[in-house]
């Protein structure tokens, strides 16, 4: 296992950041919503915004909250007693982090996802495009599993995941898990007195997950092993994980001026490399777009977006949010990327300024065919 022995945090640079807390923090181990916990949350993420930081809040609890309320004595099995306690959950948690973040003058959004709008391209697309904008009008998305719907995500999935899945969406530079225990331990410390802590290591490191135990609390689903592959995860597009007690003083606010606290799993790619690598190698291409040498050029040397001036032809059968490649005429391959219109549309609006998008349309959701964000290279790409 590769350990560091730097004693700073490379949260400190971080601009967008994740913050996952887990349900037995929220509930206070299951005995109902801890406002307190959840104002001092709400306060330090206030700060981090005062910093200029943006930060989304992926939130367990809703369950736990619901069984409370429910006055169940403990968390059920039966699929649908679980979607219901979701359902009643879900509105005390959401009231709780409302009025907490309202007197420190931020607004809230919920936002409830499940694994399957991730995969699916198109509600990916709209969510992103929805956390992007609700970060840019100052507002602190506050994000759970659809727990009172999908039966999967109940019983297999967990938040950690889901906060890995959110900072891959938003290309957050940092996750950070808050639980019950300090950090990692090279095994678990309640049974071995000779268990050592881990500060620093490798996100992604196979010793890791070896070392890691399961679930350690009655209340969440989540254990050590799911925040270290979180960890692995989220390093897959560039974003470092903190793992660390949420019941540590101020310590979202420490980490962000750079203290070391709890576990921090490095990501070794930066946040483009990682990125590009995803697209190269994990997503089927659904079409291919013909581009003019002027678009190659733009692409390849200027390092711009593919507008659909540069377009020469569309073939296949997409939709927005696909993968799409872009080759030359004589069929070459250039890159390939998410694309913003489906085929149809595209064939519309080829060798079209940009500005005409909306008039040959009726409406436009981007100025460009794809984003240079969105674009891997096979060729002469050296962004």
């Amino acid at each position: 296992m590769s350990v560091s022995s730097d004693n700073s945090s490379v949260i400190a640079q971080a601009k967008r950041l994740v913050v996952k807390v887990g349900s037995s923090l929220v509930t206070n181990n299951g005995r109902g919503i801890d406002s307190d916990a959840v104002a001092q949350w709400s306060a330090q993420i206030a700060e981090l915004h005062n910093q200029g930081k943006q930060v989304v809040l992926v939130s367990s609890g809703a369950i736990a909250e619901g069984v409370a309320r429910l006055g169940w004595t403990r968390r059920p099995s039966v699929m649908h007693e679980l979607q219901a306690a979701a359902a009643v959950g879900q509105m005390g948690l959401i009231q709780a982090y409302e009025v907490a973040f309202a007197k420190h003058g931020i607004r809230t959004a919920q936002i409830l996802l499940t694994h399957e709008d991730l995969a699916d391209r198109h509600r990916y697309l709209n969510a992103r495009s929805t956390l992007y904008t609700l970060l840019a009008l100052g507002v602190v998305p506050i994000v759970n599993e659809n727990d009172t719907v999908v039966t999967d995500e109940i019983r297999l999935g967990d938040n950690d995941t889901l906060g890995a899945l959110v900072t891959n969406l938003i290309e957050a530079e940092s996750l950070i898990i808050l639980t019950d225990q300090k950090g990692l331990y090279s095994a678990d410390p309640r049974s071995n007195p000779d268990a050592e802590f881990i500060s620093v290591a490798q996100a992604g490191d196979p010793a890791l997950e070896k070392m890691a135990g399961g679930a350690g609390s009655s209340v969440g689903t989540g254990g050590m092993l799911t925040k270290i592959l979180a960890a692995k995860r989220a390093a897959n597009s560039g974003g470092h994980t903190v793992i660390a007690s949420g019941r540590e003083e101020n310590v979202l606010n420490r980490l962000a001026q750079g203290e070391l606290i709890g576990t921090e799993l490095r990501a070794t790619l930066p946040v483009k490399s990682a990125r590009q690598r995803w697209l190269a190698n994990h997503l089927r291409v659904r079409g291919r777009v013909t581009l003019d040498e002027g678009a190659i050029k733009a692409l390849t040397n200027g390092h711009k977006s593919l507008l659909p001036i540069g377009v020469i032809h569309a073939e296949g059968d997409f939709e927005r949010g696909d993968v799409v490649a872009c080759v030359d005429e004589h069929g070459v391959e250039y890159g390939r990327g998410l694309i913003n219109y489906s085929s149809s549309d595209t064939r519309r609006i080829l060798r079209t300024p940009s500005h005409k998008i909306a008039e040959i349309l009726g409406s436009m959701s981007a100025s460009e065919l794809m984003h240079r964000d969105n674009m891997v290279f096979s060729q002469n790409d050296n962004a």
